[in-house]
């Protein structure tokens, strides 16, 4: 493959594990509201922790009680993990998974840097590039579908009124593109070894036979 290729995978991967870590950071996956008699309940939730505020106009105009707590979520004793495993388990999973395909996006990222140092190396890497990106993707997706069928499907107080928020959107982003880069550093490389003068450039490579 072309250091170009590779350079514009490296940039790719950049780009998809920021999503992934800014994702992982917002406590807006899942955001419900609700208003009435000059009040207003705001309850976010992110795969670390969740976040309730509630301000109140008081009567006279121009001042307000402004309430912001922020906790882990889910907690085993506030979130009932007794009764709701599944749910409690699901969402820890997303958490995990979203972790962990961090630590393959920087380990495709460093993959791409030590594979480009020499033409040998160029022309064998692009399969573990692949592979880890394709690894960083899955996992982004796992999380991105427990979160979205926990949000269709469980009985979480707030969730039935609740609507999908930046968190999971950044998430969504963040997966596309790293399939989206996964596949075309298969067909790259593919045609690189098939010789291919695009994909391998000038010192394009033939296949002994």
């Amino acid at each position: 493959m072309r250091k170009t290729s590779y350079a514009l995978t490296a940039l790719l991967v950049a780009v998809t594990t920021i999503l992934t870590v800014v994702a992982l950071t917002r406590t807006d996956w899942v955001v419900a509201k609700y208003s009435a008699f000059e009040s207003t309940y705001v309850a976010k939730y992110g795969l670390q922790q969740t976040c309730q505020r509630l301000v109140i106009n008081l009567p006279g105009g121009g001042s307000k009680f402004d309430k912001l707590e922020c906790r882990k979520f889910p907690d085993r004793k506030k979130d009932d993990c007794k009764d709701n495993e599944y749910f409690c388990a699901a969402w820890n999973g997303a958490g995990y998974a979203t972790e962990v395909s961090i630590g393959f996006g920087v380990l495709s990222f460093l993959a791409i840097i030590v594979g480009v140092s020499t033409h040998s190396r160029r022309r064998r890497i692009w399969r573990a590039v692949a592979g880890l990106v394709t690894i960083h993707a899955i996992l982004q997706l796992v999380a991105f579908a427990l979160v979205t069928d926990l949000y269709r499907t469980s009985g979480y107080p707030t969730f039935e009124d609740a609507k999908l928020g930046s968190g999971i959107i950044l998430a969504a982003i963040s997966w596309v593109l790293g399939v989206l880069t996964a596949i075309s550093v298969i067909l790259t490389g593919v045609a690189a070894d098939q010789g291919k003068r695009w994909a391998a450039g000038n010192r394009a490579y033939q296949p002994i036979n």
